[in-house]
């Protein structure tokens, strides 16, 4: 690999950080895998870095882009050590933060929490200044309000104040002068303005999109130019580049500007993954399935294109209430998280009864056969006893499991306590996660208005092809896709991303009201606006325009893609049926009476991604076909049956296994059952079609 150039794409997870490494001048990749370090987590990555560097010699010198993805800011929300943050608003509103959307989420729940805010009532400050909706200056802002907080903010020792002024989205002079004087006077505080972060109506979401933006804005320069400086000190010259929860891949600088919009970078990476499988395999119907350490997403993925949403919000008091939480109004796939991963820690709860998750051992101290210290039982440990895992092959040998400290684990949290074997609680353990993970997964695929049985299931994380097969067959799905190196295809996703920013402007008029040229001169300063956020050179730059749209008097649009200028004939009448498609779909009518609003104008620009191909499987006859055998357990007859096991790259093309079997690999095993046929195809996925039998795991018969 000497004399070429590099990619790097770097994923950490609550457990592991995920490394690809990829070769542009032939297309060679590897990867790595590394324990993430919670306290410092820019260590893992440098570890793996080097380790890279070292093997290959002076690899970091001639690397073109490392990408990004972290759970690093989902974290410091989740666990409040973000800066402290003052508050600027308009006189009147400083309790929006607290009043929300005056709902309860559960209206039966006497007992019912909501999070504290992220800034708290004494570091919120009103001025005196008023705009209204249509962009009229009713009361001027003024000054002396803004230096009176100013020096309350520094008697305070704030580190990051959030502006967010009524119709500010409409007219931000009053929000500039703000941030002038804070900039002036408070030099290292750091400033987040309502309408650069998120110039759209809603008063709530936007200042609490805004106020989470400065709370991890300190923690997220701090950490982007420290990682910065250890890649360079290693000999990187060029951006660092990190996801962004939207798809698309920013430069540090402009993270740390926007830091809010990488709240949810990591699982955006691996839905990005999917849809590069989804468009190679010519399959339009996908339920993308990553089952990492800590967390499960799923996203449906249809003709190459996950849905987005800015229904999204953080730290919710219970994960599968919505308005539970803290809202962020920026785009996101739209997703379903789940607490369920290999280090979800099994318990049984206050009724004697079997639960797992959503709490996890993590990396620190793992599950307990990782031998760090754990205690309790995991669904990795589960995976290890039933012979799913191999305790002597997992992460390629360099990191040997401890089948009986599992054993223990589960005996003495589990078993006794339910009367049950060793055996039956790990099996207890896997299934209840599957059926978790299939109960919430019918939901959600039922509210995208599809069906499981017509949805291929790409599984990938490093537990993910473990449950791949048990899901999908308690869903439904009749195929199941691995795509290779699936153990950290979070981190390959990120090589298949655009480098990407978006910009909106909110417009808030009927359609009717608005001309072809106002319109098409709005869309192209906002292209110049997004340009500015990528690097040069900007030859290369794509532009997408999207518009969220509703009927006049709705409050939820949707969002639609424009195709072509505004100004060119038909473009109208093409968004209106394109709308009047997506309200049927997503509602099952069609409302025509009502007249079109215009809410949101948006710009995507992106630089084609240029994803590497992954070289498929063996290409010779004389590798091994008397494949060993291990036991994996059988819950139909209580006992363990013998599976082949099976090594992932010695399989040829067209090759096919048949189940029960376990297909091993550095990152991660795939099982599949009694009856099932597994073929690896021309794009190195192991494509896996069902049984119509309802097995549910290695060597169950009928």
């Amino acid at each position: 690999m000497q004399g070429s150039t590099y990619r790097i794409g770097v994923d950490i997870g609550g457990t592991f950080t995920d490394f690809t490494f990829v070769n542009d001048a032939t297309g060679e990749v590897a990867v790595d895998k590394r324990l993430t370090t919670p306290e410092h987590p820019e260590r893992a990555v440098m570890e793996g870095v080097r380790a890279f560097a070292d093997r290959q010699g002076g690899a970091l010198a001639q690397t073109l882009a490392v990408i990004h993805a972290t759970t690093l800011l989902t974290n410091v929300v989740l666990e409040r050590k973000g800066a402290r943050t003052g508050l600027i608003t308009t006189e009147g509103f400083r309790d929006v933060l607290e009043f929300g959307r005056e709902l309860r989420y559960d209206v039966y729940d006497p007992f019912i929490v909501f999070r504290e805010p992220i800034v708290p009532r004494d570091l919120r400050v009103g001025v005196r200044e008023r705009v209204l909706v249509n962009g009229e200056v009713l009361e001027p802002l003024r000054d002396e309000d803004v230096h009176a907080a100013v020096e309350f903010f520094r008697r305070a020792g704030v580190q990051s104040i959030a502006i967010c002024l009524l119709h500010s989205y409409v007219r931000d002079e009053h929000e500039q002068r703000i941030a002038e004087i804070v900039r002036r006077e408070l030099p290292g505080v750091e400033v987040s303005l309502s309408s650069e972060v998120h110039p759209e109506p809603k008063e709530y979401e936007r200042t609490s999109t805004t106020a989470v933006d400065a709370y991890v804005k300190p923690t997220a320069s701090r950490y982007l130019d420290q990682l910065s400086g250890d890649l360079r000190g290693e000999g990187y010259r060029n951006p660092l580049f990190v996801m962004l929860s939207n798809g698309g891949a920013a430069t540090a600088e402009t993270t740390k500007r926007f830091p809010v919009q990488a709240v949810e970078s990591g699982p955006a990476a691996g839905v990005e993954a999917a849809m590069h499988y989804g468009v190679k395999l010519g399959m339009p119907r996908l339920l993308s399935f990553d089952m990492g350490g800590t967390t499960a997403k799923l996203c449906v993925v249809l003709d190459g294109r996950a849905a987005r949403t800015r229904d999204f919000e953080v730290d919710r008091v219970h994960r599968f209430k919505p308005g539970s939480g803290i809202p962020i109004a920026t785009p996101v796939y739209d997703l379903l998280e789940l607490g369920s991963g290999g280090g979800s820690i099994a318990r049984v709860d206050g009724l004697g009864l079997l639960s797992v998750g959503p709490d996890s051992a993590g990396s620190v101290p793992g599950p307990a056969c990782y031998g760090r210290g754990g205690a309790e039982p995991t669904i990795t440990d589960a995976d290890l006893v039933l012979g799913f895992l191999g305790a002597d092959s997992f992460l390629g040998g360099s990191m040997p499991l401890d089948r009986a400290a599992a054993e223990t684990a589960i005996r003495e949290r589990i078993a006794e306590p339910m009367s049950m074997s060793v055996e039956e609680a790990a099996w207890g353990i896997h299934n209840l996660v599957n059926e978790t993970m299939a109960s919430a997964a019918r939901v959600y695929v039922a509210e995208k208005g599809q069906t499981p049985r017509d949805l291929a299931l790409v599984g990938f994380g490093g537990a993910g092809p473990v449950h791949a097969t048990g899901l999908a067959r308690k869903l439904g799905c009749r195929k199941v896709i691995v795509p290779p190196l699936p153990g950290v295809m979070s981190s390959f996703g990120l090589l298949t991303a655009p480098l990407a920013v978006e910009r909106p402007r909110n417009v808030g008029k009927p359609l009717s009201l608005l001309s072809a040229d106002h319109l098409e001169q709005m869309s192209r300063q906002l292209e110049e606006e997004a340009m500015l956020l990528l690097p040069p050179p900007h030859d290369r730059v794509r532009f997408e325009r999207i518009v969220d749209v509703c009927r006049v008097g709705q409050a939820y649009p949707l969002e639609v893609p424009l195709s072509g200028a505004w100004t060119d004939d038909g473009a109208l009448a093409a968004l209106e049926r394109s709308f009047a498609e997506q309200y049927a779909a997503h509602y099952g009518r069609v409302d025509d009476r009502t007249a079109l609003e215009l809410v949101t104008l948006r710009v995507r620009a992106s630089y084609p991604p240029s994803a590497p191909t992954i070289v498929p499987g063996a290409d010779t006859e004389d590798v091994r076909r008397d494949w060993p055998t291990r036991p994996v357990y059988d819950p139909a007859s209580k006992r363990f049956v013998p599976a082949q096991v099976v090594q992932r790259g010695q399989l040829r093309v067209g090759e096919e296994i048949h189940g029960p079997a376990v297909i091993e690999e550095r990152e991660s095993s795939t099982v599949i059952g009694q009856g099932d046929i597994l073929t690896l195809n021309e794009f190195g996925c192991l494509v896996i079609d069902l049984a119509t039998e309802q097995h549910q795991t290695p060597g169950v018969t009928t």
